[in-house]
């Protein structure tokens, strides 16, 4: 693996849109920081910042052979701050040793500053040992980052806070740095023009195909709005002396007539009074719940301009299903492209549990469109564009930050196979004790192991199971009140069209039965019309329902959001005669070890023993 930049005679980066000569001229040498005016000697390395380590380096054929293997080594761990029972994995060389790194944290100075008085502002006086630096470290290193025990702000997660400004410090970074370095070669090169001279060399290639170069996707619009908000706020004040559309922003993302902080708070306490759902479902759904949009924003010298067109923005904030449609639209209209997405070096990916809970194969999809070579020129000036994109390599250079609150094989396979980042890769590697605690009544939870051969077997042999040792105990029962909980929609399917073929007495609750069906399946359900009840985890995640009546709860897959296990056990409190089963294989580990615990799981999926009882 290669672990970080080493001197290539390929200096520079970034890349203009048609846009950005007036525009951006107010990002010239008279407006950069210090530091820029300083950095005469493109060939000294160890002044250049990791910006440009990172964009600068050039690959081998051999190197990029060995990315495309995919077989990453991880050489070093480092403890977590306030974290005792996670640590930070890596390949290469480990850089977190040392996070003093320079004065200015490898910040533009302007940045680092306003960085700084906004931490003290809050109150908080920790600043060189605060979580945010750290994680500011790791997203500064340029590696590939997946960080999936984020605690995030509906559970009142503090953590969340700094995480998110972290990122928005790099991204901004990023941004100011590459326009930085565009307009101060503009300069030269008009300079050279007027006097008749010919540029040569690799210190003029600075661009990529197309401007924008950082993708944020969220899955809901009050995060965007959140994001963005921040965004705006950690910018220094020269950069944000006018933002454009603020008023129109706040109006389609925010929650309407929601002006303050403190506004904020009282609307929000006012709807937890009026609602039995729990606190983190009305933080999390209180306000725009919108999974459908995107935003392009540029950065203009003095001004933020919201609503940019994509193709001259420099970050696009989006949701993978905002993306899809664009995607989707490009395909069957051949005058649309979606080449803005060819020259993303950084990829943030946050909250990516919650997308879980919508569709994470619209993030495979757009994480495939990114880095491909454009259809159309978009007005790009080709002599200035870096070897490394026209080279096919852009993905080499993408960085990606994934950001949950859980793992899942999903979002492994992601990390795994579509994160090719030569820099290498940093993940987070937690030991869990598991939710058990939190289960209020005296049940019997019984954990039942089937066998599968592989991961791709996995579904058959859970059904099979269940419908060779479970489905007899409860087919000729007369008691009732059966709940069968599923994680997955197609389980929920197949289950379904099983009860039919047997003509049982079932109702249904999924993410996709109409209310006048809920409310109806609810009544039956209870008053014991229908003795088994379907519900999925996305029905419970979207709406938080407390179902009554309940006597025997099967788990027939175990929940991807490990406080809803203790959720939807103690539902069974005040039933007469309540049990409890739950089915899992050794492919279930990541789910297994999030609710009883990893040193339990462990013992599970390993015994010689199938069945396990927690009281």
């Amino acid at each position: 693996m290669i672990n970080g930049a080493e001197e290539s005679g390929v200096p520079g980066s970034t890349e203009k849109s048609e846009e950005s000569g007036s525009d951006d001229g107010e990002i010239g040498a008279s407006e950069s920081d210090e530091e820029h005016d300083s950095r005469t000697n493109v060939e000294s390395i160890t002044s250049r910042s990791t910006f440009s380590s990172h964009l600068e380096y050039k690959l081998s054929q051999g190197e990029v052979d060995n990315l495309f293997r995919r077989k990453w080594n991880y050489k070093w761990e480092v403890p977590a701050l306030r974290a005792p029972n996670c640590k930070w994995r890596g390949t290469g060389d480990c850089f977190l040793k040392d996070t003093g790194m320079s004065e200015t944290c490898d910040l533009k100075p302007r940045l680092y500053k306003h960085w700084v008085d906004v931490y003290k502002g809050s109150g908080s006086t920790d600043f060189q040992s605060s979580e945010q630096r750290f994680f500011f470290s790791i997203c500064n290193s340029y590696r590939d980052v997946l960080h999936h025990n984020k605690k995030p702000f509906y559970l009142k997660g503090q953590e969340d806070s700094s995480i998110l400004d972290a990122y928005v410090l790099h991204t901004l970074n990023h941004v100011l740095r590459t326009r930085d370095l565009i307009s101060k070669n503009d300069a030269k090169v008009a300079d050279a023009q007027g006097k008749g001279g010919i540029l040569n060399g690799y210190g003029f290639l600075d661009h990529g195909f197309t401007r924008p170069k950082v993708l944020i996707l969220l899955p809901l619009a009050s995060i965007a709005f959140r994001v963005v908000k921040r965004l705006i706020q950690l910018t220094p004040s020269k950069h944000k002396v006018n933002i454009e559309h603020m008023d129109r922003f706040t109006e389609e993302f925010g929650s309407g007539g929601v002006e303050s902080e403190e506004d904020e708070e009282d609307v929000e306490n006012s709807k937890r009074k009026k609602s039995s759902k729990p606190s983190d479902f009305q933080s999390l759904f209180g306000g725009n719940n919108n999974d459908h949009f995107m935003i392009g924003i540029k950065y203009m010298g003095r001004k933020i301009k919201l609503y940019a067109d994509f193709y001259s923005s420099d970050i696009i904030v989006a949701s993978p299903l905002g993306l899809i449609t664009k995607i989707g639209a490009a395909e069957v209209e051949k005058e649309k492209d979606i080449d803005y997405l060819s020259s993303i070096e950084v990829l943030i990916i946050d909250h990516a549990d919650v997308i879980l809970m919508q569709n994470w194969s619209h993030v495979n999809t757009v994480v495939e469109q990114l880095n491909r070579l454009p259809v159309k020129q978009h007005g790009t000036d080709i002599m200035r564009i870096r070897p490394w994109y026209l080279d096919g390599q852009a993905q080499f250079y993408r960085q990606t930050i994934i950001l949950g609150s859980h793992l899942n094989p999903d979002i492994n396979s992601l990390f795994n196979r579509h994160c090719l980042n030569y820099e290498g890769k940093v993940k987070l590697v937690c030991l869990y004790k598991g939710v058990l605690p939190k289960v209020l009544i005296p049940v019997r939870q019984i954990y039942e192991r089937f066998d599968a051969d592989s991961i791709a077997y996995v579904d058959d042999a859970r059904f099979q199971y269940f419908c060779k040792k479970v489905f007899p105990k409860i087919k000729d029962s007369i008691q009732g009140g059966i709940m069968l909980f599923i994680s997955s929609y197609f389980e929920f399917v197949r289950l379904r069209n099983f009860l039919k073929s047997q003509e049982a007495s079932f109702c249904l609750l999924g993410e996709y039965t109409k209310q006048s069906d809920i409310s109806r399946a609810r009544i039956w359900f209870f008053q014991g019309q229908r003795k088994i009840m379907l519900y999925t985890e996305r029905a419970h995640f979207y709406h938080r329902y407390k179902i009554r009546a309940i006597q025997k709860l099967i788990i027939y897959s175990l929940p991807e959001r490990k406080e809803f296990y203790p959720e939807i056990v103690n539902m069974l409190e005040g039933s007469q005669n309540m049990s409890c089963t739950v089915l899992f294989s050794r492919f279930d580990q990541f789910r297994l070890e999030r609710i009883v615990g990893s040193a339990s799981a462990k013992r599970m999926i390993t015994s010689e023993k199938g069945v396990f009882v927690f009281c």
